[in-house]
């Protein structure tokens, strides 16, 4: 997988897994013969006539709209704005622009994505870091075991795919966090397996070829990701050349579905939402923090460990641990449970460590002996710092028929992207940290 990985030790408690990178190899055809027959029963059967649409569930005599959402991970807020992205400025010249997408804390992919779909912070759907450790269950959570990953256990809320079939509609999240577990006992319509060598074109073919559908059969809840911001950052850092390429790159993946919905002449149905799930922060070899300068490693697990180091002590060891930590550098800052700063809304799952050390924006936490085998992972970029860090903030674009056109708005916080989706697709939502009133300004009704 490509998302962002846990740059370290796996956690020693029995039972749980390491960190692994299983890669069904045969997925990466997989999304062919779905592909194929999609469009070739959509060549026969598909109509873009407005006569016969479906009804919105919350809009009685409404025509039912489509939400594709786009992830593009690792896309900072001021990305849009090098001049390389044209498929992006058309949005905005169409659309909505958000100054900032702000991020949940901690800031990584898999919180983060999962958060856009339910509106539930990370504290509250129970995904709160890409590595952690349930004490209830008695396993650790990585996003590289492909068995966690697709077990309903894990995951908390109502996603949107979910409340939209339990409506009796048809949804085809691609590669969205969650997607592969019968949360709620249910799969959407249409998925599929992550497999991070697909290529960008096909992934956007994949969700045209069901937009080809008869309308009682097409997907209104619909999602894409791209991965090659995030790739760079880490590798290159923020402000690389390899950056702008690779914001070229999901650039032009955006122009190419942009171009299938003009082909489709969908655009009185279909509406886009690009999002980020955070941004990215240059980090140096020489500016790092190493945990066994400060505690004895054997006598604790760290479930996750950059920028933020999940500290699980051992019995009767907690105190000692934070006190130990707490004081021990000017560039962490170091939680109990509990006890985290009241933006962050994180510290009450039985998820979340003990002891939690945050690097500061820039800085990385790990130890020695890690460090000297992969230095090269301390440069470069990197996140997971806290929300409030501008350089952590993403991006927020959308255009289609449920958007007032030309709008700018403030910063906006990504809990509530869930109630904007649901709002669109005519859907109560579920209870959730987010609101409609944050963001009803930006439609168009």
């Amino acid at each position: 997988m490509r998302f962002e990985p846990s740059t370290h030790h796996s956690i020693h408690r029995p039972g749980a897994c390491g960190d692994r990178r299983i890669e069904d190899r045969l997925a990466r055809w997989a999304w062919f013969l779905p592909l194929l027959t999609a469009f070739l029963v959509g060549c026969a059967c598909s109509t873009n006539d407005v006569d016969g649409e479906l009804s919105g569930p919350g809009r009685e005599g409404a025509p039912q709209l489509t939400v594709i959402l786009v992830s593009l991970d690792g896309f900072r807020w001021d990305y849009p704005d090098r001049g390389v992205t044209p498929s992006l400025e058309r949005l905005i010249a169409e659309g909505v622009r958000a100054v900032a997408l702000v991020p949940s804390f901690t800031t990584k992919t898999f919180p983060n994505h999962y958060t856009l779909v339910t509106g539930l912070y990370p504290d509250h759907h129970g995904i709160v870091a890409n590595n952690f450790w349930d004490p209830v269950i008695g396993e650790r959570f990585s996003v590289y075991d492909r068995d966690k990953v697709r077990d309903a256990r894990w995951w908390g809320g109502e996603p949107v795919w979910l409340a939209a079939e339990r409506a009796g509609l048809t949804t085809a999240p691609m590669f969205w966090p969650g997607s592969e577990a019968p949360i709620g006992g249910l799969h959407a319509s249409h998925w599929l397996p992550y497999d991070g060598t697909m290529f960008n074109d096909s992934r956007v073919d994949w969700v045209l070829s069901l937009l080809d559908l008869p309308l009682d059969q097409r997907p209104v809840f619909l999602t894409l990701y791209f991965s090659d911001a995030d790739d760079a950052g880490h590798a290159k850092g923020p402000d690389s050349d390899a950056m702008d390429l690779a914001i070229q790159e999901v650039d032009q993946a955006v122009g190419r579905l942009l171009a299938g919905i003009d082909a489709r002449d969908l655009w009185n149905l279909v509406n886009i939402i690009v999002v980020s799930d955070h941004g990215m922060i240059p980090v140096r070899e020489d500016q790092v923090v190493f945990l066994d300068d400060y505690i004895d490693l054997s006598t604790v697990d760290v479930a996750d460990w950059n920028p933020v180091a999940a500290v699980w002590p051992g019995p009767g060891d907690e105190e000692s641990v934070y006190e130990a930590l707490s004081a021990a550098h000017p560039r962490m800052k170091v939680y109990r449970r509990g006890e985290f700063p009241a933006h962050l809304h994180y510290g009450t799952s039985q998820r979340v460590a003990p002891v939690t050390a945050v690097a500061d924006p820039g800085w990385s936490i790990t130890s020695r002996s890690y460090f000297n085998e992969t230095p090269e992972r301390f440069s470069g970029g990197s996140h997971g710092f806290d929300s409030a860090a501008g350089d952590m903030h993403g991006i927020f674009i959308a255009a289609g028929p449920a958007f007032r056109p030309g709008m700018r708005t403030e910063a906006i916080e990504n809990i509530h992207v869930y109630s904007l989706i649901m709002e669109i697709l005519g859907l109560p939502p579920a209870p959730s940290d987010g609101s409609l009133e944050a963001v009803g300004q930006m439609l168009s009704w």
